[in-house]
């Protein structure tokens, strides 16, 4: 019979084999490894090591946005579920996703688009004169864990200038320009990132990255 461990012990014990299970020397240390860890955890899927890239300064740009109680924007709701408030209210941040606003579906049906891409225009034009939209750009966190049209139209708002986010966590999953709009992601010199490279991705390891590092900037000193 399965020996059952109490609850709380359940996510330590997974670490702890995720750390058995790929010994020193690791493809990543520190804050790199505890976010690629999470995202085995996550899925059970130790290939993962082989394709997460990381932004030199993603870390630092992702606490510190977190820190600031910035903005997250996720292009699902799976994803935006997927980021618990009880991380997110103690650092004062909001998670918000405009998929499901009607203002979204109706662009993407006039303009014969996705919904992921409309909503990524709307988001961009309703952080005109929003306290997220500062001096220094905007502080915003956009997590991309399903749709490869809204990375793309996100980079695409970057080169017009009409949006300056601090950091990208950009994981489209699938078969259809998925792998393609991350190789444009990782060719980005002006923005922090953290993505996959290849077909793999999805709304939940997104959404983990993002509570990896709300777990960095609730405990500077873990």
């Amino acid at each position: 019979m399965l020996t059952m461990p109490p609850p709380e012990a359940i996510e330590t014990n997974s670490m702890a084999i995720i750390d058995a299970e790929v010994p020193e020397p690791r493809p990543f240390q520190g804050p790199e490894w505890h976010i690629a860890r999470r995202m085995i955890h996550t899925t059970a899927d130790f290939d993962l090591l082989n394709h997460i890239r990381f932004h030199p300064d993603a870390i630092r740009a992702g606490v510190e946005a977190l820190s600031s109680g910035c903005l997250v924007v996720t292009d699902t709701e799976m994803a935006r579920m997927g980021i618990p408030m009880r991380r997110m209210t103690p650092l004062g941040c909001e998670v918000r996703c405009l998929m499901n606003d009607p203002e979204a579906a109706s662009r993407a049906k006039e303009r014969n688009t996705t919904r992921a891409l409309a909503a990524v225009d709307l988001m961009t034009e309703r952080l005109s004169g929003s306290p997220y939209r500062t001096g220094h750009g905007d502080n915003v966190i956009f997590v991309v864990g399903n749709a490869p049209t809204a990375l793309i139209r996100l980079l695409e708002q970057m080169d017009a200038g009409s949006i300056t986010p601090r950091l990208i966590v950009g994981m489209p999953v699938g078969f259809v320009n998925a792998a393609e709009s991350k190789d444009l992601l990782l060719t980005r010199t002006d923005v922090p990132y953290v993505t996959i490279q290849g077909r793999k991705g999805g709304s939940a390891l997104a959404a983990c990255v993002v509570n990896q590092l709300a777990e960095a900037a609730l405990h500077p000193d873990a």
